[in-house]
């Protein structure tokens, strides 16, 4: 984006009355934003929802000097930036009528043609949505997925975490600018993000990381992804506005059931119950809903050559080998490994070219 053009996009942004949506609409209605500010008064009452408050705010001198000032640290810092109308705007944040003008990025952040989930959830993390955290996104990893979440304490960090440990990109939206980090424990992890993903945020340096701040910050996270997972979530929280925001955005949600006098399991239960979620139990079930194995499907399974299995995958093999096809179910109770598990086994083994599914969640050695 040329540095004219941003310069009079920021200001436009700091008009008093000028949201999103507005300014999407002045934006595309002219060829260049410095003619928002030069053109006639007639011309702008003509598009829709712009009127005599609106003219009066773009007088406003003070606007020009708060665009040179984020222009300025912008540069200094090598902040990069991404127009809604750039081709380098996340693809699926294009399509929602809300999305930020401007996103605003450090470190490596690769979107393009990619696999993307948000995982989302308490900030209370139990043990067992950490080890089904942990799990899914282990069983994931074949698939290479970009994990978007929010850097706040709980389920985002193990997200993040455990997106870095299996080598995935992970990027996490911030609901304050660029120039800090919240909350600061977690500064420990910003080089190794930055490395492997980075961070993302429509926030300016001068914001302070304010409750409403993050409620914003929830659409990003929702736009920006193929499908939200609610990992944990109380009866009220975070979680479940960015599930409601997906399902605006007609979006794939899916929630972690528990056992229903969990408080941290009543958030996803409810989704689950009222249909604004699809129950998620195992990689499997996100696969198959998100139709992600229909290209591995799409190529013959040849098995490899002198190919390497580990020792579950070992004891897998060998059941299917003697047995012939089995359901999946009856694969993880006569291996004895628990559900989630056998889904990210039986997943790698395919990849790997060693088994085939078939329908019904039947699996059968190659």
């Amino acid at each position: 984006m040329r540095h004219e053009d941003l310069f009079y996009v920021l200001a436009l942004l700091k008009v008093e009355g000028v949201g999103d949506i507005v300014a999407k609409k002045l934006l595309t209605h002219f060829e260049e934003p410095a003619l928002i500010f030069k053109t006639k008064a007639s011309r702008l009452t003509a598009i829709d929802g712009i009127g005599n408050f609106l003219l009066q705010k773009l007088k406003d001198k003070t606007i020009f000097q708060k665009a040179e000032a984020e222009l300025l640290f912008i540069e200094k810092n090598a902040i990069d930036v991404s127009y809604f109308l750039d081709e380098n705007y996340p693809d699926r944040l294009k399509h929602c009528v809300d999305g930020p003008v401007l996103l605003f990025s450090s470190g490596n952040i690769h979107l393009k043609n990619r696999k993307i989930i948000s995982i989302v959830g308490t900030r209370q993390i139990t043990s067992y949505g950490m080890d089904f955290c942990k799990n899914l996104i282990t069983d994931l990893a074949p698939l290479n997925p970009v994990i978007v979440s929010g850097f706040a304490y709980g389920v985002d960090i193990v997200a993040h975490q455990a997106a870095l440990e299996n080598q995935l990109q992970t990027v996490g939206v911030l609901a304050h600018g660029l120039n800090q980090i919240y909350p600061k424990t977690h500064k420990k992890y910003v080089h190794k993000i930055a490395e492997n993903g980075g961070f993302l945020t429509e926030f300016w340096s001068t914001s302070s990381p304010e409750r409403e701040n993050f409620i914003r910050r929830n659409r990003i996270v929702a736009g920006i992804s193929e499908a939200t997972i609610v990992i944990e979530s109380a009866d009220k929280g975070g979680s479940l506005i960015t599930a409601n925001v997906a399902n605006d955005y007609n979006r794939d949600v899916f929630a972690v059931p528990g056992r229903a006098s969990d408080k941290y399991s009543q958030g996803c239960n409810n989704l689950i119950k009222t249909q604004k979620a699809q129950l998620l139990t195992s990689a499997a079930d996100l696969i198959y809903h998100l139709n992600w194995d229909l290209e591995t499907k799409s190529k013959p399974i040849q098995k490899q050559l002198f190919v390497t299995l580990d020792d579950d995958e070992q004891k897998v093999y060998d059941f299917l080998l003697k047995n012939g096809k089995e359901m999946l179910d009856y694969i993880a109770l006569e291996c004895d490994f628990p559900i989630f598990r056998i889904s990210g086994i039986l997943l790698n083994m395919e990849l790997k070219g060693v088994i085939r599914p078939l329908p019904g969640k039947y699996f059968e050695a190659i």
